[in-house]
């Protein structure tokens, strides 16, 4: 038995695997964001581990004679999160999130200290990433800063409390800035451009390799058996694509979760940050990934469910469906960006757009919309991997969003690309780090990592003229409201 860990942003799911590969148990703690301040995102690292402990136990106590018999746990976790420990081991403050975009000015030193950033990070400077927080909170937070004695990303965090070890895998470590991408390991001229040496970073392992052994107490409060090893694990889309089987050079998936994203493995380093796509280390070895970003995604319905008081997301995409085919006649355009924008923008500075409301509108065509902007940013995102020299024909769909069937085909339409969804893809990161522990107590890639079945095809449909009318506008609304975004920030 083998048990996955994911610490997303929304919840800590947990799940258990057989040897089969098989998914034979899970369960899902809830986590709250807290927003202090326009363009903030913070978690008490605490909460984490309370959600992971009550995750634990609700599985156990499902299955405690399958506990009995787990030999790995592997962990995938959000990207970019700086947690930050003084010399005692304590948190300093509350980890700030990879969608906080604070410390954007913070990008702009980073990227003037550091002239070849995009050689060795093999990104953008972004103020999602890890390293621009650190000099915002030196900057702004100078004691705070005075006290830090090491970075933790937030699986990490977790790892060090199940175990002791400070330790990261190359995935996660890739999302700092801090990373020598092409070479696997911490870049001193990064580090010290934020005021950090090696000495406050974790060591580095591989996903798939043994990262620590679980501590004896957590192991007997979880109902674990002693000796438990704890793999390298990933951030969480390397983590998504160890659960999919996107392993091989040219395999890709889209995520619908929080955020969006589009991933596509490499078999070499292939960075091409000026289009601000992302070039990281897979949470295998010898592997890198190319990723467009967005930021918001499946949370915009989310909103517009709180917005509109609907039971859930369900209902929601049930009365889009109902509108029929002339929906788009309607439906408002959108702009996903909630929380600002990353690829192909990154705008910082992005809000959220409805345009061209009228009287006609209904609830169905807000979600409508919502569902469509995504599609376009993602559009636009595989037009950017696509001038990197990246081509797909079929993307695997994971993630919450990968539950309708209809959002899966407007996806498919949108991008011209045939969609997949596979049983189990709900489970995400959290059935990649299960794998990962499976690889690091020995199995083999070829019979760990395989695709799971194949549940629904969806091959996109003629070139619809109103999409391609309604993703011109979608890009002229960006453009024309761009200056207005920094103008109301600073407002």
């Amino acid at each position: 038995m083998y048990i996955g860990i994911d610490f997303g942003t929304s919840e800590v799911k947990v799940v258990l695997m057989d040897a089969a590969g098989d998914i034979v148990g899970s369960h899902g703690s809830p986590l709250e964001i807290s927003r202090p301040h326009p363009m903030w995102s913070e978690q008490n690292p605490s909460d984490w581990w309370a959600a992971t402990n009550a995750s634990m136990r609700a599985l156990a106590q499902k299955s405690p004679d399958l506990f009995s018999q787990v030999k790995a746990i592997g962990l995938s976790g959000q990207m970019h999160g700086a947690v930050l420990l003084d010399a005692a081991h304590e948190v300093i403050r509350p980890a700030i999130l990879w969608n906080d975009v604070r410390s954007h000015v913070e990008c702009d030193e980073l990227t003037a200290a550091v002239p070849n950033l995009y050689e060795l990070a093999g990104n953008l400077a972004m103020p999602g990433f890890t390293a621009p927080k650190l000099l915002w909170v030196a900057k702004h937070e100078p004691a705070n800063f005075a006290r830090v004695a090491k970075v933790l990303l937030p699986k990490d965090y977790v790892r060090f409390l199940m175990t002791g070890a400070f330790v990261s895998d190359m995935s996660d470590a890739a999302g700092t800035l801090w990373l020598d991408v092409a070479r696997r390991d911490w870049s001193d001229a990064l580090l010290a451009a934020t005021g950090l040496s090696r000495a406050q970073m974790p060591e580095l392992v591989e996903g798939s390799a043994v990262s620590a052994t679980l501590s004896d107490d957590v192991a007997s409060a979880w109902g674990l058996p002693r000796g438990v090893v704890v793999a390298g694990g990933g951030g969480d889309n390397a983590a998504s694509a160890v659960g999919i089987g996107a392993v091989a050079s040219g395999d890709g998936f889209i995520s619908l979760g929080t955020s969006g994203v589009l991933f596509v493995v490499n078999d070499a380093y292939r960075p091409n940050a000026k289009a601000a796509v992302h070039a990281f280390c897979h949470a295998l070895p010898n592997r890198w990934h190319q990723m467009s970003v967005m930021l918001s995604a499946a949370s915009g319905l989310r909103w517009v469910k709180n917005l509109t008081h609907a039971a859930d997301e369900a209902e929601l995409l049930a009365e889009v469906e109902a509108l029929g085919a002339d929906v788009a006649e309607v439906a408002p355009i959108y702009l996903p960006y909630l929380s600002g924008e990353r690829t192909p923008h990154n705008d910082p500075y992005a809000k959220g757009v409805f345009f061209g409301l009228t009287q006609d509108v209904e609830r169905g065509h807000l979600a409508y919309a919502v569902i469509e902007g995504v599609a376009f940013g993602l559009l636009d995102g595989l037009n950017a991997l696509r001038s990197a020299g990246t081509m797909v024909h079929e993307l695997s769909l994971v993630g919450g969003g990968s539950r309708s069937g209809y959002w899966a085909q407007l996806l498919a339409d949108v991008l011209q690309t045939t969609i997949v969804t596979h049983v189990g893809s709900a489970a995400g990161g959290a059935l990649g780090a299960a794998r990962l522990g499976a690889l690091a107590c020995g199995l083999s890639e070829a019979d760990v990592c395989v695709k799971p079945p194949v549940s629904a095809r969806f091959v996109p449909r003629a070139v619809d003229a109103r999409l391609v009318r309604r993703y011109g506008e979608f890009k002229e609304v960006y453009v024309a409201n761009k200056a207005l975004f920094k103008v109301f920030y600073s407002e």
